[in-house]
């Protein structure tokens, strides 16, 4: 099976209720823990690429991993940029074989960021590839993405019936309690989504995929199993499943998750040395790491998304 354009996902989540999961990766197991799950679950997938994994592992080696991926599940999978700030790296991408890009703009004025997103879309468009923009500022620090609390905004639902029809966009990401990283929430803070304004654009634009980016729960399993073995993470609130559940049977159809695979990682691998602290071999710690991702997207398929055996 070919590579896939999110276009259909996105008709088939909406009407059916349920989000695509969008999983970052860097490198080989994980690439590995995310398809395999996937695979079990008969679910479809988004592997996502941000510009920190492009420069640390490669385009042509993470692209390779996923054509492999493909190759060995036959599963539906959409390749795409996560938090394109450029229209030079959405061109990189769009040109070296990937089926979707993001397009941030947020950071720009309003009519800025109509502007640099109209632009990706005509490129794209013109090659098949489809494209999600960008409206709302999320906090938090994830690779290149780093906001402050201050500088955070959530999404004008105002704005948005302008900014989709100006732009030709495909999808678009919103602001709406999430953030990037693992400290989301501080001590003694309820985590909220503004289900209000999730709501208020759904009915501006009716059957529109919609995007939540920040999306990790911050499984505190995995924190835990990192400050047991020589971490000092500090205590972290993450969104709560449920309502990312919540979003995901109304119009959202793609939901992002990065942090919660990283700690599954280097949780997992800080365990394992504590107790086996003269192996050397990577195979002995990366396999448990991989397994461990496993099982992490098999619960977000099952019990976040929605999306399982839905092929």
């Amino acid at each position: 099976m070919p590579l896939v354009t999110t276009k259909e996902m996105f008709q088939k989540a909406y009407e059916g209720g349920y989000a695509i999961g969008a999983f970052n990766v860097n490198n080989m197991e994980i690439v590995q823990g995310i398809t395999e799950a996937a695979k079990e679950e008969n679910s479809p997938l988004i592997l996502q690429v941000s510009a920190g994994a492009r420069k640390y592992a490669k385009h042509v080696y993470l692209m390779k991993l996923i054509e492999a991926a493909i190759e060995d599940t036959d599963l539906p999978i959409a390749v795409h940029l996560d938090h394109g700030d450029t229209f030079e790296i959405c061109k990189s991408c769009i040109d070296g074989g990937f089926t979707s890009v993001m397009i941030d703009g947020s950071h720009l004025s309003f009519e800025e960021n109509i502007e640099l997103t109209r632009r990706v879309v005509d490129y794209a468009h013109e090659r098949g590839v489809v494209v999600e923009g960008e409206l709302g500022r999320l906090a938090g620090v994830e690779d290149d993405v780093n906001v402050s609390d201050e500088d955070a905004q959530y999404t004008d639902p105002s704005q948005v019936q302008e900014f989709v029809e100006k732009t030709g966009v495909d999808s678009l990401a919103i602001a709406i309690g999430t953030s990037h990283g693992a400290y989301k929430f501080k001590p003694g803070q309820t985590p909220r989504l503004r289900f209000d304004i999730l709501e208020e654009i759904e009915k501006l634009l009716p059957g529109f995929p919609i995007v939540l980016h920040g999306a990790s729960s911050v499984i505190p399993e995995f924190v835990q199993m990192i400050n047991e073995n020589g971490g000092a993470m500090p205590d972290a609130i993450g969104i709560p499943e449920d309502m990312l559940r919540k979003a995901a049977k109304s119009a959202v159809c793609k939901i992002n998750i990065d942090s919660d695979l990283r700690l599954a990682m280097t949780g997992t691998i800080r365990q394992y040395f504590a107790q086996n602290p003269s192996h050397f071999d990577p195979r002995q710690y990366l396999g448990p790491a991989r397994t461990a991702i496993k099982g992490l997207v098999q619960n977000k398929i099952r019990n976040v998304l929605g999306s399982s055996n839905i092929l």
